[in-house]
């Protein structure tokens, strides 16, 4: 099978294994993703404009054009990041969902940007106003260059989705002037935050400016040489510097950094095929999630830097978990999907999107975490926004963009990645329309049906990732099982000329699982967490009343039952209710510490435990709660 006609930025890559679908080719429509799909076009969107409003970041705009006369507002030299993503979200929506209200809304923000733009190209509201003759002076903190590297995102997505110009226009003109300052025998360094590196590559494919993919390569080629001035104990790792990009073994520093960095060098390997860029993010990929992980997909192990730790240094209460990391890595495995066409990095997108990603977000859509820990002894709640503010919209512009993660492409046929209600409408190499829908209640149900809408006959493969925490899994298609089916890197592969009202039929049993970590993790030792499906839960206190959840313990012989509880953070959700104790310190009162006793003298109660989604924590007040359970 062979599909056309596509517009997707990653729609023909020359070295991926798949290529990407266009946005609008796939759509929800019910269903959990769904939902919060509403959820931001109706909420979190608006909410965005208004707090970007409140902030005075759309102010520093305005001030830079000459519009009014003010100070900049903020403390930071990257407010104006915050508004790049707010229109990326917003094209990837209007890609979809057209909305003449939310276009006329971005072309007026897209206005004010394009006004402050000086005749040079260049575009940063705080060296504007605040230090104008110190261009290019803290390549390190400055974040000149991450602030251009959203702003070429942005612009990309929006011509894709309306077809104007205007802010690409603004794009290329500081691109060149990016071109004209930096690469070889001119400025030879880079910037200390990456995401410029993959920016200019989405800038070269809405372009075809190959100018802008060799400048991608430079400032990854001149990353590793250990000048930069690091932060606090982290030296130049932190800024993804110590070491040479081909050479480097693990993940370390700046969490967001390392994500964004890998994320742009696997996208040059997609456009170069050079093979030691690709060795060197498997490399990385193994140490991450060989140590370095939460069970939840989040990174970042240490408040220091906001970053990775050492191996195995994986605290519950002190772990930074950044939402933009969890974010950052969805972006990362979804080229690393493409590249290598390997399940395991779609495990991970799903392990990420489920837990890391959308703790970050309460239910309303209205406030946000930007640190996710997975054990809280209370007073923790979602703000409405930041003075740091990159999560929020890095959350809108990932769930607007959902359904490309959905599926892939090759010319031997379909892949289907993530399950979720919807239709997905792609071209035959015939010129015949392929449609296909999907039905399911996933996360909570594991059947999932599959049906052929239209199809001209072609013979193709479909591909259905089996999840990596699915044991088993039991496939039909109209209504006849198939035996044994052919598994390759982690998708079952039907391989058939389809027919319109074929249907296919998957069952991922979802049975409630307990999870433990590797000795190492010393933080979480002789504990485990809940798991069902691709779904890591919780305990809170919410729902042990007069109880300290520092004091639950879990029985791991006694059966898990998953439970539909209605109206749960406003949804709805599955939870799992697990036989366990509470145990009675009242011998401890007034020690802290004690000549030892015998192991298991300490008192316990009965208990049911009821365990939530750890991504709906924190929805009923600022509640503790923990992941990791201490066995009884």
């Amino acid at each position: 099978m062979h599909i056309s006609k596509l517009t997707s930025t990653e729609a023909h890559l020359p070295f991926a294994r798949w290529h990407g679908l266009p946005l609008e080719s796939v759509r929800l429509s019910a269903g959990f993703w769904a939902a919060w799909q509403d959820t931001n076009r109706r909420v979190t969107l608006p909410h965005g404009l208004q707090m970007l409003e409140q902030a005075g970041t759309l102010d520093n705009f305005r001030v830079a054009a000459g519009f009014k006369d003010a100070p900049y507002r903020g403390a930071m030299t990257f407010h104006d990041s915050d508004v790049y993503k707010w229109l990326e979200a917003v094209a990837y929506e209007l890609q979809a969902n057209p909305d003449p209200v939310l276009r006329q809304q971005a072309d007026e923000v897209i206005d004010l940007v394009a006004a402050a733009q000086q005749p040079d190209g260049y575009l940063n509201t705080y060296y504007q106003l605040v230090e104008p003759q110190s261009r290019w002076s803290d390549l390190d903190f400055g974040h000149e260059l991450y602030c251009a590297g959203h702003l070429f995102e942005a612009a990309a997505a929006y011509t894709r989705a309306t077809g104007t110009t205007r802010l690409l226009d603004v794009a290329t003109r500081f691109a060149d002037l990016l071109d004209a300052t930096f690469g070889p025998g001119k400025r030879e360094a880079t910037s200390g935050h990456p995401v410029v590196e993959l920016a200019l590559v989405k800038l070269y494919r809405a372009t075809g400016n190959a100018r802008y993919l060799d400048l991608a390569r430079f400032f990854v080629d001149v990353r590793g040489r250990g000048v930069m001035r690091g932060l606090g104990w982290l030296k130049s790792e932190y800024h993804q510097d110590r070491v040479p990009v081909r050479e480097q073994d693990i993940v370390e520093g700046h969490a967001v950094r390392a994500m964004y960095l890998n994320a742009g060098v696997t996208d040059l390997y997609l456009e170069t095929g050079e093979a030691a860029l690709l060795a060197a993010m498997q490399r990385q990929w193994r140490d991450m999630t060989g140590g370095k992980m939460f069970v939840t997909g989040g990174l970042g192990s240490q408040y220091e830097g906001e970053a990775f730790g050492d191996a195995y240094e994986l605290p519950s209460d002190q772990c930074y978990c950044e939402t933009c990391a969890a974010i950052g890595n969805v972006f990362w495995n979804w080229r690393m999907l493409l590249a290598t066409g390997e399940a395991r990095f779609a495990d991970l997108i799903e392990r990420a999107l489920f837990n890391g990603v959308l703790s970050g977000l309460s239910a309303a859509g209205d406030s946000f975490f930007y640190i996710n820990p997975l054990l809280s002894r209370g007073g923790y709640a979602r703000q409405p926004w930041y003075e740091v503010a990159c999560c929020p919209p890095n959350l809108m512009r990932l769930l607007a963009s959902l359904p490309q993660y959905f599926m892939s492409h090759d010319d031997g046929g379909l892949q289907v990645h993530l399950y979720g209600t919807g239709t997905a409408q792609l071209a035959l190499e015939s010129g015949q329309p392929l449609t296909l829908s999907m039905q399911t209640d996933y996360p909570w149900d594991g059947k999932i049906e599959l049906r052929i809408d239209e199809a001209d006959g072609s013979r193709w493969a479909l591909r259905l990732r089996r999840p990596g925490w699915c044991t088993g899994a039991a496939v039909t298609v109209n209504g006849q099982p198939v035996d044994a089916p052919a598994v390759e890197a982690g998708y079952i592969v039907l391989d058939r000329a389809w027919q319109p009202g074929d249907v296919v039929q998957l069952d991922l049993p979802m049975e409630p699982t307990l999870v433990e970590a590797h000795p190492r993790v010393d933080a979480v030792r002789d504990s485990v967490s809940i798991q069902r499906g691709p779904v890591v839960y919780c305990v809170e206190e919410a729902d042990h009343p007069g109880v300290n959840v520092m004091d639950l313990r879990l029985d791991e012989n006694a059966p898990l039952r998953a439970v539909w509880r209605e109206g749960l953070v406003g949804r709805g959700a599955m939870v799992v209710e697990a036989s366990g104790a509470v145990a009675d310190l009242s011998a401890w009162d007034g020690l802290l510490y004690r000549r030892a006793g015998k192991r298991g003298d300490l008192p316990l109660r009965p208990i049911t435990l009821v365990a939530i989604p750890y991504h709906a924590w924190a929805n009923r007040g600022a509640n503790a709660m923990r992941v990791w359970i201490p066995r009884a």
